[in-house]
């Protein structure tokens, strides 16, 4: 009874939001593609540790602004306005509008967060000024779709994602919200290669090589289906497996191919010696 009195409050919040907005409050503030969400800041007087401590005790992230032809901006950003960001994640992918009292409002993208080493909360925050032209390396997430037109995956393969992020050049005022890899015709065995995904218009990978993002792997039940069962010798006429082919290097030593049941009855420097030499077939 304590615990539901204790956490109900919030509860309720969080009900509330979603029978009177519809959604979270952090979804709620979160803006539609294509628009540059406003970031309000406030001028940092005086830099160093100190003015970094003050800032940091007064509830706020110190933070620089740097880059294009202005000097560089010391900045003090709201703890909770920043922290709501962070977690509705992409931050450092997100063009935000900086509003700064007394200066012009300018683009500017994260470059860097600094965080504590055990509370892992922000400590310091860098910001890059950038035009709507400028070229600028991101981190874009790769989204997967029609996984229910794949053949592969529908006969139980297994979709292994290399990358779940893949670094792009791209365009300030044109930054993709993620790319789309199209799952459909995709067998198993298949891999999928940065070149076989279609960019964004003025999107390039900044890896000249064509790396592979994700396959389709087969689980290992549907391998072992094809295999013939093993009689725990090779049958005559047939082509000797990688143990059997051991009697031929040593006759002595392997004399003949033991059944999954004797290997616990085959000494352990007999059984190395084996399967060294079955792996390097």
């Amino acid at each position: 009874g304590l615990f539901i009195y204790l956490i109900w409050p919030y509860t309720a919040h969080f009900i509330g939001a979603y029978t009177l907005g519809g959604c979270p409050p952090i979804l709620r503030n979160r803006p539609m593609a294509g628009q540059i969400p406003d970031l309000i800041a406030s001028v940092r007087t005086g830099t160093g540790k100190g003015a970094a401590r003050q800032s940091r005790r007064e509830g706020n992230v110190p933070g620089i602004v740097f880059g294009g032809e202005a000097d560089p901006l010391p900045i003090n950003i709201p703890f909770n306005k920043l922290f709501s960001l962070l977690k509705a994640g992409r931050f450092k992918s997100t063009l935000f509008n900086l509003k700064v009292e007394g200066h012009d409002d300018v683009r500017v993208i994260c470059r860097d967060v600094q965080r504590h080493t055990v509370k892992d909360l922000p400590t310091h925050v860098d910001f890059l000024r950038i035009h709507d032209d400028s070229k600028i390396e991101l981190f874009i997430h790769v989204e997967f779709v029609n996984h229910e037109a794949s053949p592969g995956l529908k006969r139980g393969g297994t979709l292994t994602v290399v990358r779940a992020e893949v670094e792009l050049e791209v365009t300030a005022g044109d930054i993709p919200d993620h790319i789309t890899v199209d799952l459909t015709g995709k067998q198993i065995g298949d891999v999928i290669h940065i070149n076989d995904i279609t960019l964004p218009a003025g999107a390039k990978p900044t890896v000249a090589r064509n790396f592979v993002v994700a396959n389709i792997a087969a689980p290992s039940g549907l391998a072992a289906r094809h295999q013939a069962p093993w009689q725990g010798r090779c049958r005559p006429g047939q082509a000797r497996c990688r143990r059997c082919a051991a009697r031929k290097r040593f006759p002595s030593a392997v004399p003949w191919h033991p059944a999954p049941s004797a290997w616990g009855k085959v000494g352990s420097a007999r059984k190395r010696t084996l399967l060294e030499y079955a792996a390097n077939l």
